[in-house]
């Protein structure tokens, strides 16, 4: 069988000229097409599917233009996905400017523009939602183009790529458009299994170079020097940063004083020292959006000003424009003139907190050079066409929602690959900003590593499963499944693991040959050994606990005053309790005491091996304080006086009495009666014996992970579908009237909306109560530790909500008994919004309210409206017969299509 790379070369062999589509598609540009572009569109017009993995900025998607050529030469469609709806109105623009509006359609939720014509722009979850319904719109459909096709790794969502890919019809030729990934050959291999002749194409080469620095104090550093084409870290860079590293480490003369610590350079300087090195325009990444914010005020309030007064014309008349449909009060409370104000000095930031309308002025100034320096989150180098001449990092970590985790070599490349715009850089430039304990090794390691696999996050859902069986049955959905990304993943570790156990069984073949005895059965002789080894273990591990339990019993009745002796370690000697430190909580007491060596310290139990016992009891001064030096010497002379030259015995060690055990002395007896007892090779044989169960352990184990992860993705559709026949959703081979509703249903919580719906719980709702309980199921709050009581309207609202927290907890019940955990709990953070958006209040009341007391950004509330409203907009089609709740979701969906929500074209 030939590898993805050898069909690639021979491919080149074979269509090394171009076709008549790709001799009139290299006219529309003013510019020469690079190679890798070139072979990506010569294997579209010969026919097969692509698979393009090209750094971010490279020009990747002069290859999915090209299908769109194509298609419309043939006289076909051509479907272009993104992930993201800001990437595709931005796709649709740049389409319709130069094919028109009559040709061009988008289909992003919000929008539904032109949608029958022959190209149509898409989120990835339309077209999987196509494929589901079988929509007459995919007639005709001769090419798919799947920009960022490396989201199907988002734990998420990347499940619908796979979705898309696997379900698409097998005429359609699939031009799959990736970041460099490592494993670019093993997706392309799996794509060549599902789709049909593919050919992969990896271009590691960056148009526009890309200068690596680090920034310490006021100064700009390289980061490697270029000697004889091998990088190595500059060795100026490595001398400064541990001198700023001592300075930071370092006190005052003699120990005193304040540190003189090397800070890092402040947001201000930064900006003006790019500014006065010709490198702006800039992004800075800042992965707080607090932080973003602060970063413009305070270059604001520092009077930065990097726009000509051509340009603060211009950026004033841009941004009146785009926010003219804005009404007034809204715009005031968005606090939109100090907003402008910071556009016309060339600052924004860029977050997803921000008012979409907002953050398109962003993205247009910057693309046009007008704002020169933009503080953004991370999700501003997701696929969104805003490269700069720099890029800075501000720190190497970042919170993920559960901890802060440092950057991956995948994601500091993604964020430095906005850096050097083509065409109008001769090179770009990353620079990161040195922090205390950065180490430019770390740094050089993650811009010099190219190891970032594609990791399937693929796993079946209920709406899945229901619209699987319904168009293919049981056996060939499960099939299907078998074909996802993460199958052949999970099938392709199987494979090495296998190896691994051969190996080892063929190992303890031969360990077992070696403790042979020609007296007896030695394995037998050696369990016997073990189990004594085991026991005796486990009763030394209980004695251990039973000195510790008195241990805590004997610290827990200390008193004040008592003397005692501390048995080892660092504090070793005699203490005065100063505090017996019960704690409350049952961690164990903490004893604050005052040492010989007249120190005060906190003891635990773990410095008492043995229990302590009170030597003396001396009478502490009401007003002691441990602080004070003079005062502790007394105590301790008091201490000194009081126990004089009086022997004081040694120190009562811990020791393990054995504790005469039957089962210990069995053991021992039939050990001495066995037969290879008296074996002279009998430790030698023992060895082997120790090895071959250590072995066997391991062996164990290695083949429980090759049982796990075969048919892995089978199992889980099995257990899915054993659910959904419990609940009525699933009768063998047919999906049910509930089934087929639950089937037009697509959200995390797809099942619960089924149940909710089918129980009847919002039958009796207004369009406002409605809304507040819908948006229990699409909200999820970003501060998962908000420990308060959120806030929800009271009377029908409370009801069904406590209703809607109930039933999840019996799915999630029936989920367990299945082994299944995939329902997340309804967050109810969003109701109370949600309710006073849609009963008319005012932009500012709502936002001021917000999320749990905690004021709510705008680009957050209109998310999260857009979402409601789009689940709403689906239960409509979901409502059994005779439900009132698809006439009471249209009327919450026009009472929120109001304001900022009316006039947001992204979510």
């Amino acid at each position: 069988m030939t590898t993805p790379a050898e069909r690639y070369a021979a491919f080149r062999q074979r269509h090394g000229d171009d076709g008549a589509a790709l001799r009139s598609f290299r006219g529309l540009y003013d510019f020469e097409l690079d190679d890798f572009q070139l072979d990506a569109c010569r294997a579209l017009e010969a026919g097969d599917g692509v698979l393009v993995a090209a750094p971010t900025g490279s020009g990747k998607t002069v290859v999915g233009e090209f299908a769109v050529h194509l298609a419309l030469e043939q006289g076909r469609k051509c479907f272009y996905t993104t992930p993201i709806k800001a990437l595709s109105n931005q796709k649709y623009n740049d389409l319709v400017k130069r094919y028109g509006t009559a040709k061009v359609g988008l289909l992003t939720g919000d929008n539904s523009v032109n949608g029958d014509a022959p190209i149509v722009v898409m989120t990835t979850e339309v077209l999987r939602n196509m494929l589901y319904a079988g929509s007459a719109t995919l007639a005709g459909l001769g090419f798919a183009v799947m920009d960022e096709v490396h989201y199907l790794a988002d734990r998420f969502r990347g499940a619908v790529w796979e979705e898309v890919i696997i379900h698409l019809p097998e005429s359609v030729r699939l031009a799959a458009l990736s970041a460099t990934v490592s494993n670019a050959e093993e997706f392309g291999e799996w794509l060549g299994e599902v789709r049909g002749e593919t050919t992969v194409i990896v271009d590691e080469h960056r148009p526009v170079p890309l200068w690596q620095h680090m920034m310490v104090g006021n100064r700009i550093y390289d980061l490697f020097m270029n000697d004889d084409l091998t990088l190595r870290i500059n060795p100026t860079l490595m001398r400064v940063t541990r001198d700023a590293e001592r300075l930071t480490a370092g006190r005052g003369r003699r120990g005193y004083g304040r540190p003189q610590r090397s800070r890092p350079p402040d947001r201000v300087q930064v900006i003006e020292k790019l500014d006065a090195e010709g490198l702006l325009p800039a992004i800075t990444f800042i992965f707080s959006r607090a932080g973003c914010d602060a970063a413009v005020q305070q270059c604001l309030y520092a009077g930065i000003r990097l726009t000509s007064d051509r340009e603060q014309h211009e950026i004033r008349q841009l941004v009146d424009e785009r926010t003219a449909h804005l009404p007034d009060e809204d715009l005031a409370v968005l606090g939109y003139l100090e907003w402008r104000d910071c556009l016309e000095r060339g600052l924004a930031a860029h977050h997803a907190g921000m008012l979409p309308a907002f953050k398109e002025v962003v993205e247009e100034l910057f693309t046009r050079g007008l704002v020169k320096a933009v503080f953004a989150t991370e999700t501003l180098a997701l696929g969104i066409n805003m490269p700069a001449r720099s890029v800075v990092i501000e720190k190497l970590d970042k919170w993920n929602g559960e901890t802060h985790a440092d950057l991956t070599p995948g994601e500091y490349t993604q964020l430095t690959g906005r850096a050097g715009r083509r065409g109008i850089d001769v090179e770009g430039h990353a620079v990161v900003l040195w922090q205390p304990g950065m180490d430019p090794l770390s740094v050089a390691g993650l811009a010099g590593t190219r190891t970032y696999p594609l990791r399937s996050s693929f796993q079946p859902s209920y709406n899945m499963a229901v619209n699987l069986v319904g168009q293919f049955g049981r056996e060939r959905a499960r099939t299907l499944l078998e074909e996802s990304f993460a199958q052949f993943q999970a099938d392709r570790a199987v494979v090495g693991l296998a190896k691994q156990l051969r190996k080892q069984e063929e190992a303890l073949e031969g360990y077992q040959e070696a403790m042979t005895c020609h007296l007896g059965d030695f394995p037998e002789y050696a369990a016997l050994r073990r189990r004594l080894s085991d026991r005796e273990a486990e009763l030394s591990r209980q004695r251990g606990a039973a000195r510790r339990a008195a241990a805590v019993r004997s610290l827990e009745a200390l008193e004040p005053g008592d003397v005692i002796r501390v048995p080892g370690g660092r504090r070793a000697g005699l203490a005065i309790v100063l505090d017996p430190g019960r704690n409350p909580r049952g961690q164990g007491p903490s004893p604050l005491v005052l040492t010989i060596g007249k120190q005060v310290k906190k003891l635990d139990p773990a410095d008492f091996p043995v229990p302590v016992e009170p030597l003396e009891k001396l009478r502490i001064p009401k007003n002691f304080n441990g602080r004070s030096p003079k005062e502790r010497a007394n105590l301790v002379s008091t201490l000194l006086a009081k126990i004089g030259d009086r022997d004081l015995g040694k120190p009562v060690r811990a020791r393990d009495h054995s504790v005469e055990d039957e089962e210990v002395n069995e053991l021992r007896r039939r050990i001495r009666q066995h037969a290879c007892h008296g074996c002279d090779e009998r430790e030698d044989h023992a060895r082997w014996a120790e090895r071959y169960y250590k072995l066997l352990r391991e062996t164990e184990g290695l083949r429980r992970r090759v049982e796990g992860r075969s048919h892995v993705i089978s199992r889980t559709f099995d257990r899915i579908c054993s659910v959904l026949e419990q609940l009525g959703y699933l009768e063998g081979e047919t999906v049910t009237d509930e089934g087929r509703r639950l089937g037009r249903i697509y959200t995390e919580l797809d099942l619960l909306t089924a149940e909710c719906l089918r129980n009847g719980l919002w039958e009796e709702l207004d369009p406002a109560e409605l809304a507040a309980c819908v948006s229990a199921l699409v909200f999820e709050s970003r501060a998962s530790d908000d420990a308060r009581r959120p806030k929800v309207p009271a009377g029908r609202t409370q009801e069904a909500l406590t209703a809607m927290i109930r039933l999840w907890g019996e799915l999630e019940g029936i989920e367990s008994d299945h082994g299944l955990s995939t329902i997340r709990e309804p967050d109810l953070g969003f109701a109370w919004a949600a309710f006073r958006w849609t009963k008319g209040h005012t932009l500012d009341a709502v936002l001021r309210e917000g999320v749990n007391g905690n004021e709510l950004a705008a680009g957050d509330f209109v998310r999260w409206i857009k979402q409601l409203m789009d689940l709403l907009g689906q239960l409509g089609n979901a409502t059994p017969p005779g439900s009132k709740i698809k006439q009471t979701a249209g009327k919450a969906i026009d009472a929120m299509r109001r304001g900022v929500v009316a006039y947001s074209s992204l979510t």
